[in-house]
């Protein structure tokens, strides 16, 4: 029993130990849960001594306890119990009725933690706890003796867990409780001789199940907390922020600004924007004012539409290629400030219903050549699209699609503005 307590006494040193030297870390530790009770309930056995006569040959019929621990960090930690056992006669003994209660101060070390099963669960622990205390048995036999007899109590004990959330686990415990100095048997009708006493007189063996409640406004209890898994969990965390800062810095049409802050994410490649992204256009006549002097010499302007008077003709305006639709990259909708070169064609075959016109897509070098081919047919077709609602006669209209325009140099995003276009040719 001397080994018992010195055993004990290791323990219990060892834990306040470990918790001085990682106490720095842990007050600063807050990510945890620290406090939790418990709840359980089971059978006891008790071993010898007993009078002759008197025995309990299985289990007694019930125990139950309380208790509250606190972990001074994820690994160690210490808890006060309070138990009861209910010990009687079973079929062939004398009659005897024993209650036995108990407080404990016990230390706790959360081997789950320790041995890292975090690496391959999340919801079963183990923990193991080792202390002392006092003892209370009260004995009802019909013998004349005091009905009182206390002892000091050691308890070993391991408890397997499994977590139910974040605030509950259930747990079995399975513990050793040696009673120390017992005057008197279990039935208390017979006073133990220290020349008789035994190693293992006043053991008790403990089972019993419950639930832990955990108390506290962190997300996790230190049962289940582990460094390792919550740094990962941190990594992770920073890593999907990492991903939403790229994503919100894409920047589609280049311009400066990124697209969730851009109110015009389509903007014309090149073209100055204010801090919107907004194309800056002073004059607000729905072209880009850095395009204004480049469309000068393909974009006629209103001023320019004359019939027969000494200049240009409209048919000429339109077959020399002053007049076209442009495009934005990569699309088949027309620059709004394109929509009033359609209108010239719209006049002149309106004025003119003999007249057949060709309607010709480009598109600027950027990307697969054959993508390009396609993509300047489908401008065509959209530009035709709208002649007929406009009222142009589908049968008037042929379309061709002219692939990539390479008159102009494929670095200047200025220039590639130009040759993203339909044009018209008159038949």
């Amino acid at each position: 029993m001397k080994k018992s307590t010195l055993l004990m006494a290791m323990f219990l040193f060892g834990i306040v130990a470990m918790a001085q030297q990682n106490e720095q870390e842990t007050l600063l530790n807050t990510e945890y849960n620290k406090w939790s009770i418990e709840f359980g309930g089971g059978f006891v056995k008790p071993s010898s001594p007993f009078a002759d006569g008197y025995s309990v040959r299985g289990i007694a019929p019930y125990q139950a306890s309380v208790g509250v621990r606190y972990m001074m960090n994820e690994k160690f930690g210490i808890r006060t119990n309070f138990g009861y056992a209910s010990l009687s006669e079973e079929e062939g003994s004398l009659p005897f009725e024993t209650s036995y209660y108990r407080a404990t101060v016990e230390g706790v070390s959360n081997l789950g933690n320790i041995l890292e099963f975090s690496e391959w669960t999340n919801s079963i622990g183990l923990l193991f706890h080792a202390g002392g205390g006092f003892s209370l048995i009260n004995n009802e036999a019909p013998v004349e003796l005091d009905e009182k007899d206390s002892a000091f109590n050691i308890v070993l004990g391991i408890t397997p867990q499994i977590k139910i959330s974040e605030r509950i686990a259930f747990y079995a415990d399975f513990s050793l409780i040696p009673n120390v100095g017992m005057e008197r048997s279990w039935d208390g009708t017979e006073i133990i001789q220290t020349a008789n006493r035994r190693i293992d007189d006043g053991l008790l063996y403990n089972v019993s199940a419950g639930f832990n409640i955990y108390l506290g406004s962190n997300s996790t209890h230190a049962d289940w907390y582990s460094e390792e898994s919550t740094l990962k969990s941190k990594i992770e965390e920073l890593e999907d922020r990492l991903v939403k800062v790229e994503t919100d810095l894409i920047d589609t049409d280049q311009d400066g600004v990124p697209d969730y802050l851009d109110r015009e994410p389509n903007t014309t490649s090149g073209v100055a924007v204010n801090t919107k992204g907004i194309a800056v256009d002073v004059n607000k006549n729905g072209i880009p004012d850095e395009l204004e002097p480049a469309l000068d010499n393909r974009y006629v302007n209103e001023s320019d539409y004359v019939k027969n008077q000494g200049g240009l003709n409209v048919k000429e305006l339109l077959d020399k290629g002053y007049v076209n639709v442009y495009f934005k990259f990569n699309s088949t909708t027309p620059e709004t400030y394109s929509l009033e070169a359609i209108n010239y064609l719209i006049k002149y075959m309106d004025e003119n219903p003999a007249a057949n016109a060709e309607l010709v897509g480009y598109a600027d070098e950027i990307g697969n050549a054959e993508y390009n081919k396609n993509l300047s047919e489908k401008r065509a077709n959209k530009v035709k699209e709208i002649l007929v609602a406009s009222g142009v006669a589908e049968s008037r209209l042929t379309v061709t699609g002219n692939g990539e325009d390479a008159s102009v140099e494929k670095g200047s995003a200025q220039a590639r503005q130009l040759v993203r276009r339909v044009t018209f040719k008159l038949k």
